[in-house]
């Protein structure tokens, strides 16, 4: 299973939000920051508006801002929000093409659990919990200074994703 660059964009730009808790941001700071397309992105912001997560002002000053607390926003609820196809394989499919094994065939059943496996985890997480090396990341988006002493970060230098 693979999620799709829809929901792996949704997923950054609510990290980034987060860490900008008291500021409204522009979709091009965001593109900017993970050198993804702007199109793409206000694609994605809709998507997010619309499903109550992030708030969005138009006009001059305008921009994004987390809609409810990050303690609020569950990750799995975000990925069923953004995904449109958990079809794993043909079977899942409602009024696809049925198969010859399936009355015996035990695939589906163990694909089934598996994926509710994944949102259970999904479901344990929220932004907050997301969003505990906030600090790490701001310095990573560039957003403060480094560390005292020029710490190099763990995780090397920011790169576009």
């Amino acid at each position: 299973m693979r999620l799709t660059f829809h929901t792996d964009y949704a997923l950054r730009m609510l990290l980034y939000l987060g860490t900008r808790p008291d500021q409204t941001v522009t979709i091009s700071e965001i593109a900017d920051v993970y050198g993804v397309s702007k199109n793409h992105l206000m694609k994605v912001a809709n998507h997010l508006v619309g499903g109550g997560y992030v708030a969005a002002t138009r006009g001059n000053g305008g921009g994004l801002r987390l809609a409810q607390k990050p303690e609020n926003i569950v990750v799995g609820e975000v990925v069923r929000h953004t995904e449109n196809d958990f079809d794993l394989v043909g079977c899942f499919e409602a009024g696809g093409p049925g198969c010859r094994i399936e009355t015996a065939c035990l695939l589906r059943t163990s694909l089934r659990k598996a994926l509710d496996a994944f949102f259970r985890v999904l479901d344990d997480y929220t932004l907050a919990d997301l969003l505990v090396t906030r600090p790490l990341m701001a310095e990573l988006f560039q957003l403060t200074e480094p560390a005292p002493g020029g710490a190099a970060s763990p995780l090397g230098p920011r790169r576009a994703w």
